[in-house]
């Protein structure tokens, strides 16, 4: 754990939350512009770049008259170190670019003893909102916990079983990404549809997204199949799916890296994937996957906090990163109207007008989960295309 404190003094704007921040990011990022395709973050598939080492926690922290105590659950051992350190690492960047005076951070360790004994010091020591976990069973074992003390928790899991009665999450779900771009996909004539879903949760997960999507959408699903996360499964799965019937486009509910295992064996149909495929750089060396589709955050606000992370940490940062980052500036732009020694006004989460991050805007529905604001990108040669900006807010 690393006590990690500053201060925020971010303005407001359309979207309610700290552009300041993000405006001092990008001009920080001018500075230190990388050459195109320069050492891009590795994604999770591959080898965990090393990491800075966390400073150990304070014990038995001091009152603090002038700021709110914000707790930041990550692992920072264990498998997922490497994921959790960049979040704590880019969470203190927020803080340190808001530049404000009343919050203070402490980040606990989720692989040290457990994620409720975590939770269960950091209410003890004071902090009055959490930030995190990263899994969705440390998040359902944080939940009752915080909740027994009114604490809100907003955490980075894509589980949205572990949303709702104060826990809110800013991770990136399927049915967002699917949601994106199948409507970009029907608004371009394409009306038949079928799905590949891996095995697992995930799988679970983008399969009902995509049977509610594709209804509403005024589509039809042609068939989905599920597969196991190798080239024969999902080869067989592109078969059996084949004999279904004719349709225009099939999503691929996996990373790039596995949809590049079936890919050619789909001749004709469109290709989609999700918002998984942003962390692979290279998916055009795939010939099949040149042209294909997919849904996620743009990272153009990304790569700006990747050159200010780099220049101070050393090392390029996991792309999960940013919903550390863009949690505290949230924590911050709340903070505003949120008097020290007072419970977080936890009805400010759910302004309707949402909130302005680095990886664009988004905001919680009513289930506590975060909606956002998604860009459509198509495969090339080279990496990728923007065919449809994300909208800079919400109606």
């Amino acid at each position: 754990m690393a006590e990690q404190s500053g201060s925020p003094q971010a303005r407001r704007s359309i979207l309610r939350l700290g552009l300041a921040a993000l405006t001092g990011l990008a001009l920080a990022g001018c500075q230190l512009v990388p050459k195109p395709n320069q050492e891009p973050p590795p994604p999770a598939e591959q080898a965990r770049p090393e990491q800075p080492r966390v400073e150990q926690p304070l014990t038995g922290l001091p009152p603090d008259e002038t700021r709110n105590r914000v707790a930041v659950l990550v692992p920072l051992s264990g498998a997922n170190a490497g994921v959790g350190t960049s979040i704590a690492n880019a969470a203190q960047l927020a803080l340190l670019d808001t530049g404000g005076d009343r919050i203070r951070i402490t980040v606990y360790d989720t692989a040290k003893g457990g994620a409720a004994a975590a939770a269960n010091e950091a209410i003890g020591q004071g902090n009055g909102l959490i930030l995190g976990p990263l899994l969705a069973d440390d998040v359902r074992a944080v939940a009752p916990v915080a909740r027994r003390s009114g604490v809100p928790v907003i955490a980075f899991s894509n589980d949205v079983s572990v949303a709702g009665d104060g826990v809110y999450l800013m991770g990136f779900t399927p049915g967002e990404s699917i949601e994106r771009v199948i409507g970009y996909a029907r608004g371009k004539g394409m009306a038949r549809f079928a799905a590949l879903t891996p095995n697992g949760v995930y799988g679970r997960r983008a399969g009902e997204a995509m049977i509610d999507i594709v209804g509403h959408a005024g589509g039809r699903l042609i068939g989905m199949q599920s597969f196991d996360r190798d080239a024969a499964s999902i080869r067989a799965a592109i078969t059996r799916i084949s004999a279904q019937g004719a349709y225009d486009a099939i999503l691929v509910a996996d990373s790039g890296r596995i949809a590049a295992l079936g890919a050619p064996m789909i001749r004709g149909p469109k290709i989609l994937g999700t918002e998984l495929w942003a962390t692979e750089g290279d998916l055009g060396r795939t010939l099949a996957l040149r042209g294909a589709w997919y849904a996620s955050a743009s990272d153009a606000m990304f790569n700006q906090l990747r050159t200010r992370y780099r220049a101070r940490y050393g090392t390029s940062p996991y792309r999960l990163a940013s919903l550390g980052y863009d949690a505290v500036l949230l924590a911050v732009r709340i903070g505003k109207d949120w008097r020290v020694g007072r419970p977080f006004p936890e009805r400010a989460l759910r302004d309707p007008g949402g909130f302005a991050g680095v990886d664009g805007a988004f905001r919680f529905d009513g289930h506590g989960i975060a909606e956002r604001s998604l860009e459509v990108r198509e495969v090339t040669a080279t990496g990728s295309i923007v065919l449809s900006p994300a909208p800079k807010g919400f109606e």
